[in-house]
């Protein structure tokens, strides 16, 4: 259940005199806001002597119902940056192979410098 929904309920319970039993909580509940007292109901038997005390039962009794996630997929096998991820020396600037083959690698890296050598000189006129 969401902060949102608990907050909600709080406000539901605002004028009932505390400390209650969850049974008249769900009581009180159930005259301004019937789906707040089926939602009460959930919440352990027991005396509560603060608002609080009811919030902290809801969030707790959501947190019991949540569905557990289902298990990691297993992994490709391959490292995310192919060869390189396990060289402790790779090439540094190199090309992959893979680039795509509509403009040269080499153009790809000219423009590229191009435009940090643009961005530096902005950043020194700044």
């Amino acid at each position: 259940m969401d902060f949102q929904r608990v907050a909600e309920i709080q406000v539901v319970l605002e004028g009932i005199a505390l400390p209650a039993t969850r049974d008249e909580l769900v009581a009180y509940a159930r005259r301004e806001d019937s789906q707040a007292a089926e939602t009460l109901r959930q919440i352990p038997e027991g005396e509560y002597d603060r608002l609080d005390a009811v919030g902290e039962a809801l969030r707790r009794t959501s947190v019991l119902q949540r569905v557990i996630p289902s298990l990691p997929q297993p992994e490709s096998g391959k490292p995310p940056g192919g060869d390189d991820y396990l060289n402790p020396n790779p090439e540094p600037g190199a090309v992959r192979p893979s680039a795509p083959g509509t403009k040269p690698a080499q153009e790809t890296l000219e423009e590229q410098t191009k435009t940090q050598k643009r961005q530096q000189q902005v950043q020194k006129q700044r």
